[in-house]
């Protein structure tokens, strides 16, 4: 699995996607199993998109005697307006995906009720998180990158980009016409791992816009000095970076 390492947070997989998908999987067994032996569970947040389905189908099938199932908690980074069984529905993708195959167990699956009363489950949500990490600190949250830069349900111009003390919120995004929950940058900012998967063509000149213009967009605000944030990127995805 050869790989081209521009510096300690940005992982580029020249060769096929899959080699891109599998090291993800490497490493959020590896973040787990270190969790686990720091403090006896894995608190980590799940993210939409094909690449993290793709990641959850590798766990539910080459990974189940990877890790101690048991001891993991999943969390949702961000979920739209639907009810779970939605085929939009994050935590639908991922639990069908993949980690329905896994020993997690139930009460150990906290779900985004993002379906009603979207702005009051998000206060609660945010009270299940700190119930659990008092400090607010995952051991790992997965993101993606849209085509415009969002991550997480932080679109650009929107007001969720502002909150500097909730750790989840509902974001009306006038993009969508639809308000969702999601994390917030301080959620981000607090957690020990953040991984950016960024994977396919169609988000070259996004990277482009980021990395070498330097402009700025809602996911350029995840990284902080109390979070490691790595990026992980196929060929596709990084075309105008592997000569640079």
């Amino acid at each position: 699995m050869k790989q081209k390492q521009i510096d300690n947070n940005l992982l580029i997989f020249p060769g096929s996607k899959e080699d891109s998908i599998n090291y993800a999987a490497n490493d959020f067994i590896s973040i787990g199993k270190r969790a686990i032996a720091e403090h006896n569970a894995f608190y980590v947040a799940l993210s939409g998109g094909s690449t993290p389905k793709a990641i959850f189908e590798l766990l539910g099938s080459k990974y189940k005697d990877s890790l101690d199932w048991s001891k993991v908690h999943l969390f949702w980074s961000d979920e739209r307006s639907v009810p779970p069984n939605h085929p939009d529905s994050n935590y639908k993708s991922a639990i069908e995906s993949g980690l329905k195959n896994l020993p997690i167990k139930p009460e150990h699956i906290h779900r985004m009720i993002a379906e009603e009363e979207i702005a009051t489950n998000a206060k609660a949500y945010e009270e299940k998180i700190l119930h659990a990490l008092p400090d607010g600190s995952f051991d790992l949250i997965m993101l993606g990158m849209g085509d415009d830069g969002h991550t997480a349900s932080l679109f650009p111009n929107t007001e969720g980009l502002h909150d500097k003390i909730s750790l989840v919120i509902a974001n009306y995004v006038p993009q969508k016409n639809t308000s969702r929950m999601t994390m917030t940058f301080n959620a981000f900012h607090r957690a020990k791992n953040v991984t950016i998967y960024v994977i396919g063509d169609n988000k070259a000149s996004m990277i482009e816009k980021i990395f070498i213009k330097k402009e700025i967009y809602p996911i350029c605000s995840v990284a902080s000095v109390s979070n490691h944030t790595k990026w992980i990127m196929d060929k596709g995805a990084s075309q105008f970076l592997l000569d640079k």
